[in-house]
């Protein structure tokens, strides 16, 4: 699957609900980019989600050569800037779960020192009385693959639709990513750590 359908879904976190995107990244990982194709592009006109030129350069990009029909593609909302998130985000949980739990031990114990993987962070994301898990890796290639097995633990784990963000090592991160950083707290390091994401 092309880094152009994982940036694009990257950009789209936030603004697709939860339940959506898990599964729209799962078929990107599992190579279904034709259903992707299909789908993605109808899901945006239904739910009135708007792109950038840039995100809809993206979603053409990465969808008409699997079949995307270009007029609905055309027909997607446009955008002149992002829209301003409507989370919070906090290193805490509101449950007092702390950091250490058994996920955060798993997730540890999986990506501790593996190669490819630099910093692995976790945040709750708060709206009204909703708490996810926001889980945020970088890494240096792979992102689609990474991020559908990292769904496939959590959802091992007990969580239905999985917020996981892989981001490039060298990325231009997204706001909704950058808002979730800087509200992270650190759950390993793998071994292309360098530096950290977030000012310690």
């Amino acid at each position: 699957m092309s880094d152009t359908v994982h940036e694009l879904l990257l950009r789209l976190a936030g603004r697709l609900p939860d339940d959506v995107l898990w599964r729209f990244r799962d078929w990107a990982a599992g190579d279904a980019v034709v259903v992707l194709a299909r789908v993605l592009p109808r899901t945006l006109l239904h739910d009135r989600i708007g792109l950038t030129d840039y995100e809809q350069q993206l979603l053409g990009d990465a969808l008409i050569p699997h079949g995307a029909d270009r007029g609905t593609i055309s027909s997607v909302k446009g955008l002149d800037e992002l829209p301003e998130a409507d989370y919070t985000f906090s290193p805490e949980s509101p449950d007092r779960v702390p950091m250490g739990d058994s996920t955060s031990v798993v997730l540890g114990a999986t990506l501790r020192g593996r190669p490819g993987i630099g910093e692995v962070r976790s945040t709750w994301r708060l709206r009204g009385t909703e708490t996810r898990r926001v889980l945020l890796v970088t890494a240096t290639g792979g992102y689609t693959r990474l991020t559908g097995e990292l769904q496939r633990v959590l959802r091992a784990l007990g969580e239905q639709d999985p917020c996981v963000e892989v981001l490039p090592v060298e990325a231009d991160v997204p706001p909704y990513q950058r808002a979730a950083l800087e509200a992270s707290e650190l759950v390993c390091t793998g071994a292309e750590a360098d530096g950290h994401l977030v000012p310690v």
